[in-house]
């Protein structure tokens, strides 16, 4: 029976509807011993994320739950370890960030021999003597130990299993002694040693793992590295390198380089050096490099990210030779303009993703994008965008620029927010048919948009941050059917009634909003975040308020918005300087951050 069946939801879902339903069943002395691990280990994480599971619950899944993922649970103390502990066919335990989880907690694991992976990451109170509990976990395959409290003392004690693949000791003391201890580690695969105090001398080290194919070295002293055969993905950044392999004449044949934040004192001589036709992504994302012709002998590129460095228009040349793989380009805070972009056009034909916020290109730059057809997220934000041009020699006829996006046939995501695109433009967008993301936070929109955008009909999620929108638009708006998060945060006119009205009549929809308590939910709660549960308590009181008084509190003279007294234009001129809206002290709110 498979785990996403309907019939095994809705079994889920029952089981774990409230703490009456869990003591029904539990009362009934039913295991779960038979029940298939997949869809125990469901029930499970439904009960912990509805917060109905607790620690001698936790028997009725001892034979049946193989992997268990609580982190970031506050809760999880010695109790919970001593249950799980118990877990003969336990596989997987992440109990990373719960900041309870100390060395004796760590007691209960000790001589499990089905455990083969285990993440105690950020797990701060976990010493060098929670290591040694864990020595006794013989068939252990993957330790995640980054941001802990274990010593390079401790790191020693790692030598003892031998059967690790993946070791995580990112942010950890690792010193040249300590990590040469480790060497006994031959099935290392993925080493993670971000942060530590390796430096070059560390470098044979790594030549005693034939089997590394992932190394971490961000934010550490190592400059060059041996050829490691074995090596698929490195991680430099934040380094300052004169080399990724020694050996001159043997090429490294890395797949993945990560180089964000590194310097370069050859420039890039480092490339002369690994195997371009085996590397299929490469960030150099705020990286010292002013050169970039190294690029166009990178055919086998599908993913680059050059955001926040030096490249300039002149060097697009060479990413246009990169070809026909490249899928996914990041040219975010560059000094790349519309002139640059059209470089691009007929060289990256399988291009999907192009990001170029905070970038200097106009609406020519979209005659341009509309060429790439292959093109599914465009991010846009923050550029001079306006969503028209003019003809030569006539600056009265205004044409839509965002009329030529109507050639991507699979452009599913498109990000204006921060742009001048208005209420007019927007009718562009209609022709884009596999369009459903959509965001236009902080740009001068009124009313007038929400008509245009329900002709999106694939649209799921849409956000119109900081928009001038008014009550009565947003009960007149008719969101497509397929509709799922409208983010109206910063539309300062729109009132709490207003707000809850839209949410009853639309259930489906998750609104996000200023005066709406936000929290994570599910599919299955309610999409308004002042939910039905909660009408008998904040909503149901905010209302009989209005009745008891005639009036509104927004609207009431000891509370009076003096918003109100102006008009559209003068709104309009006022939307950017005006101090943020403060609700009611009646209303409960949490503000969130953008997603």
């Amino acid at each position: 029976m498979e785990v996403d069946s309907p019939l095994v939801w809705r079994c889920i879902e029952a089981a774990s509807e409230s703490r009456d339903a869990v003591e029904r069943w539990r009362m009934q002395r039913r295991t779960l011993h038979r029940l298939p691990s997949p869809i125990a280990s469901a029930l499970l994480h439904r009960l912990l994320h509805r917060r109905l599971l607790y620690p001698s619950l936790l028997e009725v899944f001892k034979f049946s739950v193989e992997e268990v993922d609580l982190r970031g649970e506050n809760s999880v103390d010695a109790e919970w370890m001593a249950y799980l502990g118990a877990f003969p066919y336990l596989r997987s335990l992440n109990v990373a960030e719960c900041h309870r989880v100390n060395n004796s907690t760590l007691w209960p694991l000790a001589g499990m021999t089905s455990l083969k992976e285990l993440d105690l990451s950020r797990c701060t109170k976990v010493t060098d003597a929670g290591i040694k509990h864990l020595l006794s976990v013989s068939h252990l395959e993957k330790l995640y130990l980054s941001q802990t409290g274990v010593t390079a003392a401790g790191i020693k004690l790692l030598s003892e299993l031998v059967n690790l693949s993946t070791l995580d000791l990112g942010g950890s003391p690792v010193t040249d002694l300590a990590l040469n201890s480790l060497q006994v580690l031959t099935n290392l695969e993925h080493l993670d040693l971000w942060g530590s105090k390796i430096s070059d001398v560390s470098a044979v080290t790594f030549k005693k793992f034939p089997k590394l194919s992932f190394l971490s070295l961000a934010w550490t002293n190592v400059t060059k590295l041996p050829n490691l055969k074995s090596l698929k993905c490195l991680d430099m950044s934040h380094c300052s390198i004169h080399s990724v392999t020694e050996d001159r004449g043997d090429k490294a044949a890395l797949k993945q380089l990560i180089v964000n934040g590194a310097s370069f004192p050859d420039g890039g001589n480092i490339f002369s050096n690994i195997d371009t036709s085996c590397l299929s992504f490469l960030n150099l994302s705020n990286s010292s490099l002013s050169y970039f012709g190294f690029l166009h002998q990178m055919h086998a590129l599908e993913h680059l990210d050059l955001s926040f460095s030096t490249i300039q228009d002149d060097a697009v040349e060479a990413i246009a030779r990169v070809g026909a793989n490249l899928k996914h380009l990041n040219l975010n805070n560059t000094k790349i303009s519309s002139a640059g972009v059209e470089i691009l056009v007929g060289c990256v034909p399988n291009l999907e993703i192009l990001l170029l916020s905070h970038t200097s290109i106009d609406d020519v730059a979209l005659a341009y994008v509309s060429m790439m057809p292959s093109l599914k997220a465009i991010d846009l934000s923050n550029t001079n965008i306006k969503g028209f041009t003019h003809h030569i020699g006539n600056d009265e006829d205004e044409i839509l620029s965002l009329i030529s996006l109507q050639d991507l046939k699979h452009l599913e995501s498109l990000d204006l927010e921060g742009t001048q695109v208005t209420d007019t433009s927007l009718h562009a967008l209609s022709g884009i048919e596999a369009l459903s993301h959509l965001s236009l936070g902080c740009t001068p929109l009124t009313d007038t948009c929400l008509d245009h955008l329900s002709s999106l009909k694939r649209l799921a999620s849409l956000s119109i941050q900081g928009a001038l929108l008014t009550n009565g638009s947003l009960d007149s708006f008719n969101p497509p059917m397929t509709l799922e998060v409208l983010d109206l945060r910063g539309c300062w006119l729109l009132t709490m009634e207003a707000l809850t009205t839209f949410c009853e009549t639309h259930p489906g929809i998750k609104v996000k909003h200023d005066h709406l308590s936000i929290r994570s939910m599910d599919h299955d709660d309610s999409h308004c975040h002042a939910n039905s549960s909660q009408k008998g308590s904040n909503t149901l009181k905010s209302k009989e308020k209005y009745r008891g008084s005639g009036t509104p509190p927004l609207f009431r003279k000891e509370v009076l918005d003096q918003r109100i007294k102006y008009g559209r234009e003068e709104l309009l001129a006022l939307q950017h300087p005006s101090s943020p809206f403060i609700p009611p002290s009646n209303i409960d709110t949490e503000v969130l951050k953008v997603d």
